[in-house]
């Protein structure tokens, strides 16, 4: 287990429904890297932009996203997640993948489709929580308009971090510093969102904002809100969940209640 967890997250411009270009761009990124870092963490359907056109831009668990995750991994030692378009017999998910260097994956599908943008028309809405024991630390990974339901990051299994990968626009974007705040504050946990930068091809703007809030719902960035396309590079300690957890036990008194 690991007392500190070293973290990167790339917030970029993505090339629309590009993915061999956004695999090129991110691979340029990772290798710019040179510090030891555990986990790398990039936007929401980093390889296409947010798009509903999944006949073309899906592809599979054996494609070539999903091939790149693994082989990015082995070559840094250190794992790499964000979410991709996956097809799996008929259904398409809007997909988080958290690839090990050691080749094996978890993978989470995002529950709270976004029918602003009609994404419950074509994409199947995942029902399964999922928290990765990674190094010790748990994690719970979720993605964008996930952030806007607080039960369903509710922390009942004492997990360390919340992750979330976005493509959240800039008009909306007070709401995005707002809630990944409040979703670290009342969970007594980590809370990282990783925001995409730049315009996509139906002429959205997103501004990016990644950050990353403590249990206390402090930013732990020097530079926030980041609007510019960078890579962020934190330091998680799990003495500060500890201790704060043992000295404000807000957790022990919360409501039990089941989602029916």
């Amino acid at each position: 287990m690991k007392e500190t967890l070293e973290i990167a997250l790339i917030q970029s411009h993505l090339a629309w429904e590009n993915p061999v270009q956004n695999r090129a761009a991110f691979t340029q990124k990772i290798n710019s890297i040179t510090q030891k870092i555990d986990l790398i963490i990039l936007p929401e359907m980093f390889t296409t932009g947010f798009t509903m056109n999944v006949n073309e831009m899906a592809e599979t668990m054996t494609g070539d996203t999903v091939d790149w995750m693994r082989k990015m991994a082995k070559e840094t030692d250190c794992a790499i997640t964000g979410s991709v378009i996956i097809k799996e017999k008929e259904n398409f998910y809007n997909r988080l993948v958290f690839m090990l260097p050691n080749g094996t994956c978890e993978i989470y599908d995002k529950h709270q489709l976004f029918t602003l943008a009609k994404e419950q028309e074509v994409f199947t809405a995942g029902q399964r929580e999922v928290i990765v024991d990674f190094k010790g630390w748990k994690i719970k990974l979720l993605i964008c308009y996930d952030l806007r339901f607080p039960v369903w990051a509710r922390n009942t299994s004492g997990y360390d971090m919340l992750l979330y990968v976005a493509s959240w626009p800039k008009p909306r974007i007070n709401a995005w510093d707002a809630l990944l705040k409040a979703r670290a504050i009342e969970n007594m946990s980590y809370c990282i969102g990783v925001n995409r930068i730049g315009l996509d091809g139906k002429g959205f703007e997103y501004n990016g904002h990644s950050n990353i809030y403590d249990v206390l719902g402090n930013t732990i960035l020097k530079e926030s809100p980041v609007e510019k396309e960078t890579i962020i590079y934190a330091t998680l300690d799990k003495f500060h969940i500890k201790s704060n957890r043992q000295k404000l036990s807000f957790l022990e008194d919360r409501d039990a209640f089941q989602l029916i």
